[in-house]
């Protein structure tokens, strides 16, 4: 198989680094709009949240900017076998951040309508918690990208079932409000799909998580991945709305 010249690989190893500081860049935006809505419906604060939906455009600009200089290194390299599967996983993993980005911009929106409601003890933290351990999920996973490290992607994919354990916990416990009190019954439906939707960041995390191991050994894992959310019944297509 042809190989690029040397002066055509230092290029497109300098665009490619670029692209990747970028895509870390959009990951840390994504996390810390996990972590300020999450606070934000905690602390009840209508600012922060209402700052972490105006953050989204942001996460927006990136992904479409990445898009664009993903293809301009194809058009202008033409490259194939290992540096064509980076690049497109690249494109991958951009996708899913911006889905992420979009969850935690509808766990804002959500805060402001649960700002008006009457508190559900408790609840909050459960999310918050949640949200914490997706986030460390999503950096170890783009740290596994960086460093192309399967074994820690691999780990990723393992700890996404912990995630889907902590769904169910507060699915429960939210089961547990409304039967205890009908008034909660509005409020935990929101506070539900808010856990379902972070559980979703886990699952994107999951899937950069695959495809770092896709980029390391060219092949994607055939096994399942392991999961234990026991209330997919209950999702709706438009939980995000």
């Amino acid at each position: 198989m042809m190989t690029m010249e040397p002066h055509i690989r230092s290029a497109f190893d300098r665009d490619l680094e670029g692209v990747q500081a970028l895509v870390m860049k959009m990951g840390g935006l994504v996390e810390h709009a996990l972590l300020q809505a999450a606070t934000a419906l905690e602390t009840r604060d209508d600012a922060l949240a209402a700052e972490v939906r105006a953050g989204d455009r942001a996460i927006d600009e990136l992904e479409d900017l990445i898009h664009t200089e993903c293809a301009r290194i194809i058009a202008l390299n033409a490259p194939t076998a290992t540096d064509l599967r980076t690049v497109l996983t690249v494109m991958r993993i951009v996708g899913s951040l911006e889905r992420s980005g979009d969850y935690a911009k509808n766990l804002a929106k959500r805060s402001l309508v649960l700002g008006q409601m009457r508190p559900v003890n408790g609840s909050a933290g459960s999310i918050s918690r949640m949200a914490r351990s997706v986030v460390g999920l999503l950096k170890d996973a783009l740290d596994a990208y960086i460093a192309r490290d399967a074994k820690l992607a691999e780990d990723v994919r393992r700890r996404d079932a912990e995630v889907d354990q902590m769904y169910n916990s507060v699915f429960r416990e939210f089961l547990t409000h409304m039967m205890e009190d009908p008034r909660n019954i509005t409020a935990c439906m929101h506070l539900h799909f808010i856990a379902k939707n972070i559980e979703r960041v886990g699952d994107h995390a999951t899937g950069i998580a695959e495809q770092v191991i896709y980029l390391v050994t060219g092949t994607l894992p055939d096994d399942d991945r392991p999961k234990s959310d026991v209330t997919s019944l209950t999702d709706t297509p438009n939980s995000t709305v």
